[in-house]
């Protein structure tokens, strides 16, 4: 049941993201494609694959305890706090934060998590900013 109900939910969602597709105003100086194309793309998948867990469902799902619902909800709690301090601690900064606590929740031991949050913010900084040349939030210390 939970599959339907996820697979409808997912059809209405294809279905509002295409009528804001086609909400989109093109331009006179658009390419050939346009602007829709893309979300309409998105949706046509989300779409498809919404309908075969809907009409397909698989067999009813065992659902996790609550102590494992409540580790994805914290980790879904530092996403939000990630998305909030971004522009106020930087990308460094809030980037290792967010990445040692989820390499920790994944099984990392603490000093593990430290090294994966600090390697993962400086690799994705020196690719993205300084290979790249792509803007990331400055924090404090102006990186």
């Amino acid at each position: 049941m939970s599959d339907r109900i996820f697979g409808v939910v997912g059809l209405l969602l294809a279905i509002g993201y295409a009528i804001s597709a086609f909400a989109i105003e093109e331009s006179f100086l658009s390419d050939a494609v346009g602007p829709k194309a893309f979300p309409l793309i998105i949706a046509t998948i989300l779409a498809i694959a919404s309908a075969v867990i809907a009409l397909r469902p698989d067999p009813e799902p065992v659902w996790p305890s609550l102590s494992r619902l409540a580790e994805v909800a914290a980790a879904v709690v530092v996403l939000l706090l990630y998305s909030e301090l971004l522009p106020v601690a930087g990308f460094l900064i809030a980037t290792a934060f967010a990445a040692a606590y989820l390499g920790w929740r994944l099984g990392a031991s603490a000093l593990e998590a430290v090294a994966v949050g600090i390697g993962t913010s400086v690799g994705i900084y020196v690719i993205f900013h300084l290979v790249l040349g792509l803007s990331l939030a400055r924090g404090p210390f102006g990186f």
